[in-house]
């Protein structure tokens, strides 16, 4: 097992523990909406947004106790976003992760609310984080919500989505969709231990560098492998992209252009770590497993 293997394993495990913690048991009133919050939340994934807030960390030497709310939160968020994507009305989806979706496998009113009560009790993880000074509470929060809403952050970016629906759509516009839709939420999740770490200037803008490049290659291999890759491999619905004739890095380059774009998007993301040499060794994996994930 790699190093990153192995930081990720542990990462999942240890926010997954402290998400068990913070999020209402199923057996508490009201059950259905509960359980629905908690089927959407411990059903999979890579946990990749904590896996860069625990990363930073480590950079940082920030102990874990004062980034293991945040990074619970980040996936929270990230979960929110994932049920409402897939509701009717957005993506009208019904496989995630390889499962029903929160819709199918409960209802779609129930689907809303869960993502609404997951979305505050995000900000609430870090409201009461006692490991926390109050002044980088509230740094975090604001920028959580910047991330998370409009007119700089994940709703913006999934807004500008739907409107590029069945519309021939520029470079420049579409890299903007996805600095907020996919990126936003990959550069919080970076800063956030950077911030907990109280670093320097110079060290949170390398960091948000890295992790800006970063969340644009998460989501030009995300385009390839909607392309590429079967439903049974992905989790979910695959070339859906294509069937709602949304723009994306493959329908704007073809497939062999968007894989060399996901090359150079690395390239860059590497080289925004220079600035602190062989310590960044973690970060420059997680780039590299990035460009070359196949689910």
């Amino acid at each position: 097992m790699s190093d990153l293997q192995e930081f990720s394993k542990n990462t999942a495990r240890e926010v997954e523990a402290v998400l068990d913690k913070l999020l209402p048991q199923a057996s508490a009133e009201p059950k259905w909406l509960h359980e629905a919050m908690r089927w959407s939340t411990f059903a999979g994934g890579k946990r990749f947004r904590p896996l860069l807030v625990f990363a930073v960390g480590a950079l940082f030497d920030v102990p874990k106790t004062r980034i293991e709310r945040t990074a619970a939160a980040v996936e929270m968020i990230h979960t929110f976003s994932l049920i409402h994507d897939d509701l009717p009305a957005m993506d009208d989806d019904d496989l995630r992760r390889g499962q029903p979706t929160c819709h199918i496998k409960f209802d779609e009113a129930t689907a809303i609310l869960a993502g609404d009560a997951l979305l505050a009790l995000a900000f609430k993880a870090i409201a009461d984080d006692g490991a926390l000074e109050t002044d980088i509470r509230l740094q975090l929060i604001s920028e959580l919500a910047e991330a998370t809403g409009t007119p700089q952050g994940m709703v913006a970016g999934q807004q500008l989505d739907i409107l590029s629906e069945n519309k021939e759509i520029d470079a420049a516009d579409l890299e903007r969709i996805h600095l907020h839709k996919t990126g936003a939420l990959i550069r919080f999740s970076a800063r956030s231990a950077a911030i907990a770490a109280i670093a320097s200037e110079a060290d949170l803008a390398a960091v948000t560098e890295f992790a800006t490049q970063l969340g644009l290659l998460f989501q030009i291999t995300d385009d390839l492998l909607d392309a590429t890759q079967s439903t049974d491999v992905l989790g979910k619905t695959a070339g859906k992209d294509e069937e709602r004739r949304k723009s994306t890095y493959v329908s704007l380059y073809g497939i062999e252009r968007a894989s060399e774009l996901a090359g150079e998007t690395k390239a860059a993301a590497v080289a925004s770590l220079l600035h602190f040499a062989e310590r960044a060794d973690l970060l420059r994996q997680i780039a590299e497993s990035t460009l070359s994930r196949t689910a």
